[in-house]
């Protein structure tokens, strides 16, 4: 499945949930139009609309839409198959179950003027779903091909979804989220958040700007170094002593240590 359909279908169904409350399980009512279209096209619908939806659905039916589809399976063979779809789901009670009337009109009466119980309707058949679109909050479904597609909100439903929002400012489910959410961050209705202020951007601190000053001892080390290592220090000269004034030198210390000896 595109990603493209996935982000429609659910932006398509987020109107719903935010505008009329709709919640996860949905309720999927399902004709027998819709059952035939997925026999045909081999589409399962358990696994594809779960997926399309990617959260969990109630696929119901009714007893009108049961004895509609037994009743055209006896003219097609082809509708047998789509009987038999049809009877694997949960049955809802219509409240016809004495005076059994045609599927579309069940559905009809099923949703009422409000869906109060929050029903999407999956059909293929065009003139309900142009009755379906009359009546604000009802959600339509139907396959195009292999392709589940939920219908995008009628003008009935968008103008009534604007009717609300003028009158309250916001729906209560808005409401209800921001208390839930003031609670969790600890305001109440007498407390202020505070915004923090940025702190501006200042410059750089003159003092470590100005250029350090050279220690004098150090400087005085460092030449005293540098004199030794380049062989610049004056050396003391040394006194030459001729050959005759050592000899004498020598006689006179020898004359001294004989005269101590005796």
């Amino acid at each position: 499945m595109k990603t493209a359909r996935q982000k429609k279908a659910r932006r398509n169904l987020g109107f719903f949930i935010n505008n009329f409350k709709f919640r996860s399980p949905f309720q999927v009512l399902i004709d027998g139009t819709f059952a035939f279209a997925a026999l045909e096209n081999k589409f399962n619908i358990q696994d594809q609309l779960s997926k399309y939806f990617q959260s969990e659905i109630k696929l119901l039916t009714t007893p009108c839409i049961i004895l509609e589809t037994e009743k055209l399976s006896s003219f097609s063979k082809a509708v047998s198959g789509a009987m038999q779809i049809v009877k694997q789901y949960p049955i809802h009670k219509c409240g016809h179950e004495k005076h059994s009337i045609s599927g579309t009109k069940c559905l009809l009466s099923m949703v009422g003027k409000n869906n109060a119980f929050r029903y999407i309707i999956a059909t293929q058949d065009r003139e309900l779903q142009d009755c379906l679109r009359k009546i604000p909050g009802v959600p339509i479904l139907y396959l195009h091909g292999k392709a589940p597609t939920l219908e995008a909100p009628s003008q009935v439903s968008r103008e009534y979804a604007k009717n609300i929002c003028k009158r309250l400012g916001m729906t209560k489910w808005e409401k209800e989220n921001i208390k839930v959410l003031k609670e969790v961050a600890g305001i109440t209705d007498g407390t202020e958040v505070k915004l923090k202020k940025k702190k501006k951007k200042s410059g750089p601190n003159p003092l470590s700007c100005l250029k350090k000053k050279k220690n004098k001892t150090r400087v005085e080390v460092s030449r005293n170094i540098k004199e030794k290592t380049s062989g610049t220090i004056k050396k003391r000269k040394k006194m030459k002593i001729t050959t005759h004034i050592k000899e004498a030198l020598i006689a006179e210390i020898k004359n001294k240590q004989l005269e101590n000896k005796k």
